[in-house]
């Protein structure tokens, strides 16, 4: 079949709810110039314990470094139950955050395309809003969190990350690529596949990203790109972490109008609580697209002593950056037992008819997300918001 591969410049787009059936799953294995190499061993295998997981549930597709191909493909065959369910994609990546750096896969809401074409918006990574070798705090013996500054080649790469990834799935089809006219990562939206939209405005409304866009201007592209009709805005804080509060670890819908907040205990980083306080009261005095109150379920965190952390580690413990897959959903776990075991138990509940697993986690939340933030899903155009068959 030969689909016309030229970008879209105008339309208007659906963004499929993350619990929709998938075609795959990406996934980026980290460079060494990403990351501390602290971290990095650890890193590389969590990622790989992400695959394996989700692996179960549905086709996984690594993106690599040409040169990490072989250290990929080896940890792959020693912690993947069946390895050939993860393909190596090669391509230049540097952060493995694909869910910001990836493409945002949407459906044609017009009707005026064919309906095989696949398509996918690259919103143009620029670093968060320009933050290359940022740390957020001074340097500190020890510490682990930190964004290492990359060359000029790598910030190209990291931005580029996306219309590569399009340029390189072509299974079922290929991918045409949407063009936006703001910047903004996958990270940030919060979505429930009803036409409403969760979002922090300090990491939208941001001269670094969107120069010059007023909050309603970047909204209407919003609801072009995703086809929402609501948008349900939460302050949130700039430079407060590197994202300027994304909200994917502190919210989730689970359904349409059910949702999980996540709670941060008390002993957290105090600057986080208002945040934290904030978003439920944006939850508990708005409606949905349809009108709804929102259904509030709490997850607690655990407190950082319980944590494998220092005191000097930034460490995200949310346990609601989960990750739907066919059948699934893969959530984090981090060895403080009661609480993993309560988080387990609430997400379990709400989802009956999937499986979830947990998959224990250290590097990927002293390096700034969890599971959600490293996972992007390539949604099936033959979608049912009813049968979750595996592939």
């Amino acid at each position: 079949m030969t689909v016309d591969t030229t970008p879209l410049d105008g339309g208007r787009y659906t963004f499929p709810p993350e619990w929709h059936p998938h075609l795959a799953t990406i996934l980026g294995f980290p460079s060494k110039a990403s990351v501390s190499e602290l971290l990095y061993d650890l890193l590389c295998n969590e990622i790989i314990d992400l695959a394996a997981a989700i692996s179960e549930f549905e086709p996984v597709r690594l993106h690599a470094r040409p040169e990490d191909i072989v250290a990929a493909q080896a940890l792959i065959d020693s912690k993947v139950p069946n390895p050939k369910r993860v393909t190596l994609v090669p391509v230049p990546i540097n952060h493995c955050w694909v869910r910001d750096t990836g493409p945002v896969y949407v459906h044609d809401a017009t009707g005026d395309l064919d309906p095989k074409h696949r398509l996918a918006i690259s919103f143009e990574f620029n670093d968060w809003g320009n933050k290359n070798g940022w740390n957020g705090t001074e340097p500190l013996d020890g510490y682990i969190y930190n964004c290492p500054a990359m060359s000029e080649e790598q910030i190209r790469e990291n931005t580029d990350f996306a219309r590569n990834v399009i340029a390189a799935d072509s299974l079922s089809s290929p991918v045409r690529q949407i063009v936006a006219r703001i910047r903004a990562e996958g990270g940030a939206f919060v979505v429930d596949g009803e036409g409403t939209l969760i979002i922090s405005e300090s990491c939208m409304v941001c001269e670094e990203r969107n120069p010059g866009q007023s909050r309603d201007q970047i909204e209407a592209e919003l609801c072009r790109l995703l086809g929402v009709g609501k948008v349900l805005w939460c302050p949130g804080r700039k430079r407060l972490d590197i994202t300027d509060a994304h909200l994917d670890a502190e919210v989730r819908f689970v359904r349409p109008g059910v949702v999980l907040w996540s709670k941060h205990h008390p002993e957290a980083p105090e600057e986080w609580l208002p945040l934290s306080q904030e978003i439920l009261d944006v939850l508990q005095q708005e409606t949905d697209a349809k009108g709804r109150k929102l259904e509030i379920h709490t997850v607690a965190e655990p407190p950082p002593s319980l944590l494998p952390m220092t005191d000097d580690d930034e460490f995200v413990a949310s346990y609601v950056n989960f990750y739907f897959c066919n059948g699934g959903l893969i959530m984090p776990k981090f060895g403080a037992d009661e609480y993993d075991r309560k988080a387990l138990e609430t997400i379990q509940a709400l989802m009956p008819d999937r499986q979830v697993r947990q998959v224990l986690l250290r590097a990927i939340p002293l390096s700034g997300g969890v599971i959600h933030c490293v996972t992007q899903q390539v949604p099936d155009l033959k979608a049912s918001a009813v049968e979750y068959s595996r592939v």
